[in-house]
């Protein structure tokens, strides 16, 4: 029998359009004679909307943005407790597999997954305590920091602190790292609200526009050093892709970098050493299990002049867009796009079977 693969996307997120292009590429790869497509939208407003099933991959976004279709309360994803309408009443109807293409607050947080805990169902990704701690990038390297994973140095603060004295959070940025800096909303990615900053006025300008973004903002030092990613996959026994290296035309990987007008190099595999390798591939286990990671994220990290191996962030739902590191990270290693997808599918199933196993009474 083939799978009912439901797949959620869209999202109540500046992310909304990137897990658009995700949900594109995602079923294109797909193959029909193994899944059952369900497509489950969820509007710019948080309106949850069960299309029909795929009968074909989609061409164009747009498509996937369902104005037609049957507004759904999410519990309804399981019929089991609540049927998906009054005309779809049979257990038949019932989703195997959750994929959560979402990104950013409201779907790559915990929200979401924490939903589909309660309904005991199968979802691929991480599970509530990895996404939200990968999400809030404080959260994330606090625990990094208590887990002694190196990292850039780096201050935070929550809007009403902020606004308390605006002069004293900027001295404190000025004096603790210094320029360059970065600033950025905790609770986004896709690099959405993030600013370089060299000097005091564009310190000023990048706070405002990163709380525009979220109530908490964190500020990195600048770090002279390479930006790598690799790629992680597996649930208790995590393997690792190939390296790849970033190298932004423009002053810093921003997001038009990556989904626009894609002017960035991508270097696949990295050029660097053996030993190098080794300990990103160390460090980035390390960190997945930091966080109790499943299924999948991307680690990036920056690797300095002498050789230090600095972990910038996971990301718990990469994109799997056409200028995606994660999916292309693992096609040089060996694991072809729609083979990748069905690995993620399997290893959502297997976690989903292990915590069946937990008693809840005694």
């Amino acid at each position: 029998m083939k799978i009912k693969l439901g797949l959620l996307y869209g999202g109540k997120s500046a992310e909304h359009k990137v897990s658009l292009q995700t949900a594109k590429a995602v079923i294109q790869a797909l193959d029909l004679t193994k899944y059952e497509i369900h497509p489950i939208y969820i509007s710019e407003t948080g309106e949850w909307i069960r299309g029909e099933q795929l009968q074909r991959p989609v061409e164009d976004v747009k498509e996937l943005q369902l104005k037609e279709g049957e507004v759904v309360s999410p519990v309804a994803l399981n019929s089991e407790i609540f049927p998906v309408s009054i005309n779809h009443e049979t257990k038949a109807d019932k989703i195997d597999v959750v994929f959560p293409l979402l990104h950013g607050p409201n779907g790559e947080d915990g929200t979401v997954q924490g939903l589909l805990e309660l309904l005991n169902l199968p979802y691929v990704g991480n599970g509530v305590l990895a996404s939200a701690a990968g999400m809030d990038k404080v959260m994330m390297k606090n625990i990094y920091e208590q887990a002694g994973i190196k990292q850039a140095n780096y201050v935070s603060y929550i809007r009403p602190d902020w606004e308390k004295d605006t002069e004293v959070a900027y001295q404190n940025v000025e004096q603790t790292l210094g320029y360059p800096c970065f600033v950025k909303p905790a609770n986004l990615g896709s690099s959405v609200g993030i600013s370089k900053c060299n000097d005091r006025e564009s310190l000023e300008n990048a706070f405002k526009e990163a709380f525009e973004y979220d109530r908490k903002i964190i500020i990195e030092e600048g770090i002279d050093g390479r930006e790598v990613e690799i790629a992680v996959l597996g649930n208790d026994d995590p393997q690792c892709s190939v390296v790849g290296e970033i190298v932004p035309k423009t002053d810093f990987y921003d997001y038009k970098a990556k989904y626009e007008d894609g002017d960035t190099g991508l270097i696949i595999p990295a050029d660097i050493t053996e030993a190098e390798y080794k300990e990103i591939k160390r460090v980035a286990i390390q960190s997945f299990k930091a966080l109790d990671c499943s299924g999948l994220v991307r680690a990036d990290f920056f690797l300095t002049k002498d050789g230090d191996v600095l972990m910038n962030e996971v990301n718990t739902m990469p994109g799997f867009t056409p200028f995606s590191m994660f999916p292309m990270l693992w096609q040089e290693s060996g694991v072809p796009y729609s083979e990748l997808i069905e690995k993620l599918v399997q290893l959502g199933v297997e976690r989903h079977e292990e915590k069946q196993k937990i008693k809840y009474t005694f």
